[in-house]
Formats: C-alpha cells, sequence, structure tokens
C-alpha cells in the first residue's frame, strides 16, 4: 500500500508536542506554536510532529523582506518523526503541512550545522536555499550545561538590551560568557497562489544559492513518548 493510504496527517494542539519536544528533540525545549501537525500510522498512532511560530531570530523577518509580509511569516521550527518509518514518510509528512498552512505565507526553516544537518528534507520538498545564517554570540553561564541563549533571556525578563546585559554581568559576574553560535543553513518556502508566491519570492532580499552537501548526522531520536495520541476519526 502506498504512503497516502497507511499515513495521515492532521492539524494537532500545541500540548501534544510537548512530550515529543523536551524528549525526543535534540534541542529539549519548547519553541513558540502557532501551527501543529501530527503524523499518524494506520493503527491511527501518532508517529511524528510539527510545529510552525513566529520566528525566533527577530532580524530575519526584517532582513528576508524588509518587513513585509509580517503578518504572513513563520519559521518550521521543529520536525520530528519516529525512527524505522517508510523511506520518503518525512518528505510526505512535511509537504502535507505545508499543504494545511494558512496562505499566503512565507516559511523559514534551518539546519543546524552543529548537528552535521544540511537540510536535505528541504531540497526534497523544494525550498529555497539562502547560505548561511547571520554570525550571532549567545550568552552562556558556566556550569549550567544546555542552557540555550533563549531560556537565559526567558529567566532575565526576555528583551536583551544593553541594561539588560549589564545587570546581568553584575548578578553574575565572571559566571556569565559569550560563545559563538554555530551558523546554521537558512531555507524557505512560499504558500498561496501563483501570483502570492511570485510576489513573495519577487521580495525576498536574500541570495538564492546551491544547495549545499555533505553527510547527515542522525542524532538519537529512540525515545517513545508516553503520551502517544490516539487520532479519532
Amino acid at each position: 500500500m502506498t504512503i497516502p493510504n497507511n499515513y495521515k496527517v492532521r492539524q494537532i494542539m500545541s500540548f501534544e508536542c510537548k512530550e515529543w519536544f523536551l524528549k525526543k528533540h535534540y534541542l529539549k525545549r519548547l519553541p513558540p506554536m502557532s501551527y501543529c501537525y501530527g503524523l499518524y500510522n494506520h493503527s491511527l498512532s501518532l508517529i511524528g510532529v510539527a510545529s510552525y511560530g513566529r520566528p525566533a531570530a527577530h532580524g530575519v523577518v526584517k532582513g528576508a523582506f524588509g518587513g513585509k509580509f509580517m503578518e504572513n511569516f513563520l519559521e518550521l521550527n521543529r520536525l520530528i518523526i519516529n525512527d524505522n518509518l517508510p523511506k520518503n514518510i518525512l518528505s510526505f509528512f512535511l509537504s502535507n503541512t505545508l499543504n494545511f498552512l494558512p496562505k499566503p505565507q512565507a516559511i523559514v526553516s534551518y539546519a543546524d550545522t552543529s548537528q552535521g544537518h544540511h537540510g536535505y528534507i528541504y531540497q526534497a520538498t523544494n525550498w529555497i536555499y539562502t547560505g548561511l545564517s547571520a554570525k550571532r554570540k549567545d550568552y552562556k553561564l558556566k556550569g549550567v550545561h544546555n542552557l540555550h541563549s533563549q531560556s537565559l533571556l526567558d529567566r532575565e525578563g526576555r528583551h536583551m538590551t544593553k541594561n539588560k546585559i549589564a545587570e546581568m554581568k553584575l548578578k553574575y559576574g565572571d559566571d556569565l560568557y559569550t560563545e559563538h553560535r554555530p551558523r546554521k543553513h537558512r531555507y524557505f518556502y512560499f504558500v498561496g497562489n501563483k501570483k502570492q508566491r511570485k510576489e513573495m519570492i519577487k521580495n525576498l532580499a536574500y541570495k538564492v544559492e546551491p544547495y549545499p552537501k555533505g553527510n547527515n548526522k542522525k542524532y538519537d531520536a529512540s525515545y517513545k513518548p508516553t503520551t502517544q495520541g490516539v487520532l479519532f476519526l
């Protein structure tokens, strides 16, 4: 039987993604979630999740279109499925989630070079590649492992202003330090009618570049969520 006959994609609630993202995804934290989708097998069990939300990097919103399409701009920030599934199931899942999104919509997503990713799933589903993300520094605390810069921002009051940095330096002293964030491969996709897609592509400020190549490194995604959702049709 074909993949469409054996698998279904449906919109789900954000709480259904929580354990997947905190325990199964390598980043181990929750992203902004505006739209969430689930992949279900023939037994109607949840075997994959994806989420779209407002871009975490505010600079990309202005950098991509000069401030245009700000209300129609999402980031595909999580995409994960169980191991040992059929070939092409991930592209089937991703393509279906894109079809479900409100239109028009510009979507950005990233492949993490620190994890050995090149973004082959985006290449397989015809995304536009626009090179590496901008160079950035992250604020870290000594002795606190796996604390993402965004998590530190959340804990300290969200916005990293000069005054906030000064307050943090006073609070943490030498325990606060910076390190260079690994750059990521940046991809774009546009959903909408032909005219809408053409308009967004026309206004894209980033240069379209050839797809990157290399050997993909897989991270351990073998964790099985205890709250496996079941789809009731």
